[in-house]
């Protein structure tokens, strides 16, 4: 398959490239059979460049890293092809010559903190195994040098940071632990897979902005595997479009997303959310005169002495999508909670339709739970592991339905969650399907489907998108817009991405520490911020300038 690139594009660079991927065919073997996944990919990284590969889930990007890293388990190999790294031949080493190289000339910033660290051992130890296996400083010279490398990602306290265990750091500092180990024996070149995607956007901004500085300083190639052509646009010097483990588009970062000539990367690049405020169609907002729907008085609620909601207070219209956003820990969950009857509120006022819930108890709040449900990040983890589509779906029906008797038909309920399932965008053959066999983008409107069939008033949307694809993300939001306009439902939306709170909301909350601390219609927060914090949220989007279309 050609990739397709402009004249310009096809320009080699002067210097002799730090790793060249040649025709690289890389596959898995399954059932004695030998199935391909990557397809005959070249690209060139020249020294102290980063090169974003960029693609969906299955792309094949996480497998074209790992062979070059010699990471793939055992039933993956090359079959085509070559890797070379400053002029070595990567495919042809040894066990011995990938212990030799691995960590020390080329290493590894892993996705997941949370399963990259030991929890039993601390992060200073870890750190200092790198130096260990590929430097000859003695104990009390590898700690000097661990306290250098935690000064140099950014750690305060350096000492204290050492002695740590992963669970006592946060999510941004677990990986700023696993960028020191990567940079500890300064390799010439890091992968760094997916290194931001489970953090929020100030912290992502951080954490690159981190291994730009460490690229900078030392020379160190990068090769920057994400789903997220925003990060990509605002980080490489090249960006490699990959789809179905073939690579459609390669070049200079500027040109590819200023002048996309592939039909899946203009896709990619519709779908980034900083964009797609701008491109979608969105609605006017709706009258303040409209029947309220939520209203939310002096909210508190409190943990032992912290405060997790600390006097929170607005309102939600008939037909509004109502964001609140905010960083982890910011409170907005937790406001989730109160409002689905989830968790009760330590002091304040809560009506839902009319009704004071501040102290009902869940008996009490029951017939209200018709009219407000919930749609959660992770809907896999939320679905009963023995439960087929059609029992996912029907389950808000059987709490609801008193049983009189034996059933006389297996599936009672067909034509409404067949109804759930087609008004969420899927067929109606998928009750019979289990939600193991289905993508990240299928489960997410099963549960949207399953939130639907009690035809409620209120959707909470607890950060529905986060977790899948750019292009699923965006199809999601578009169902969520269809939805809100058929049916006139009220969208309490929850995120950490002001990006696709922009695409989607009418007005916005930005909690920060348990406080709402501004907010207003999207207009006036997004194109003139109050707050200070709000602008730091603003900048951290990414894409935000480099992307034409943006939130410049």
């Amino acid at each position: 398959m050609t990739v397709v690139q402009s004249a310009s594009r096809l320009e080699k660079s002067p210097a002799a490239p730090l790793l060249a991927v040649r025709d690289l065919t890389v596959g898995y073997r399954v059932r004695r059979r030998f199935e391909p996944v990557v397809h005959e990919v070249s690209f060139e990284l020249p020294p102290g460049e980063v090169l974003a590969l960029v693609g969906e889930s299955g792309s094949g990007k996480t497998t074209t890293a790992h062979a070059i890293l010699g990471l793939l388990p055992e039933n993956g190999s090359v079959s085509g092809g070559g890797i070379t790294f400053r002029g070595q031949e990567l495919t042809e080493l040894s066990p011995k010559g990938w212990r030799d190289i691995r960590g020390r000339a080329v290493s590894l910033i892993p996705q997941d903190p949370g399963s990259s660290l030991d929890p039993v051992r601390r992060v200073g130890h870890q750190v200092e195994d790198v130096l260990l296996l590929h430097t000859g400083l003695d104990a009390e010279a590898r700690r000097r040098r661990v306290y250098e490398l935690f000064d140099l990602v950014g750690f305060t306290e350096v000492e204290r940071r050492y002695r740590q265990y992963p669970h006592e750091l946060s999510g941004g500092m677990r990986q700023r632990v696993l960028i020191a180990a990567a940079v500890a024996a300064e390799p010439d070149l890091i992968i760094a897979d997916e290194p931001t995607s489970a953090l929020d956007a100030t912290v992502q901004r951080q954490v690159l902005d981190l291994i730009d500085d460490i690229r900078r300083r030392t020379g160190t190639g990068v090769v920057l595997v994400t789903h997220d052509l925003g990060v990509a646009a605002d980080r490489s010097d090249r960006i490699g479009v990959m789809r179905q483990g073939r690579l459609v588009e390669f070049g200079p970062t500027k040109e590819v997303v200023a002048q996309p000539q592939h039909e899946y990367t203009r896709h990619l690049l519709n779908s980034v959310p900083a964009r797609a405020g701008a491109i979608l169609d969105r609605k006017p907002a709706p009258a303040p005169a409209r029947e309220t729907i939520i209203e939310v008085s002096g909210l508190v609620k409190r943990y032992g002495d912290a405060a997790a909601v600390d006097d929170i207070t607005f309102r939600v219209g008939r037909g509004e999508t109502f964001s609140i956003v905010g960083e982890s820990g910011s409170g907005k969950s937790t406001t989730a909670r109160v409002l689905t009857g989830l968790t009760t509120a330590t002091s304040g006022r809560v009506e839902l339709l009319g009704t004071d819930i501040t102290g009902l108890s869940a008996r009490a709040f029951r017939p209200l739970r018709r009219e407000v449900q919930i749609v959660y990040q992770n809907p896999f983890s939320s679905f009963d592991p023995r439960f087929d589509v059609y029992d996912v779906v029907d389950e808000p029906l059987r709490s609801f339905q008193p049983r009189r008797g034996p059933r006389r038909r297996k599936r009672p309920n067909e034509e409404r969650v067949v109804a759930a399932l087609e008004a969420a965008a899927l067929p109606a053959d998928f009750v019979n399907r289990h939600p193991r066999e289905l993508s990240g983008g299928q489960r997410q409107r099963v549960a949207i489907a399953r939130a639907l069939i009690l035809e409620p008033t209120v959707l909470v949307l607890d950060e529905p998108i986060s977790a899948l694809d750019v292009s699923v993300a965006a199809q999601i939001l578009e169902l969520l817009r269809t939805l809100q306009a058929e049916r006139d439902l009220t969208y309490l939306f929850i995120s950490h991405d002001l990006a696709v709170v922009r695409a989607i909301s009418d007005r916005v909350a930005v909690m920060r520490q348990g406080r709402i601390v501004e907010q207003g219609t999207v207009h006036e927060v997004f194109t003139n911020p109050v707050e200070d914090y709000t602008v730091r949220l603003l900048e951290a989007i990414a894409g935000r300038r480099s992307l034409p279309g943006g939130l410049s």
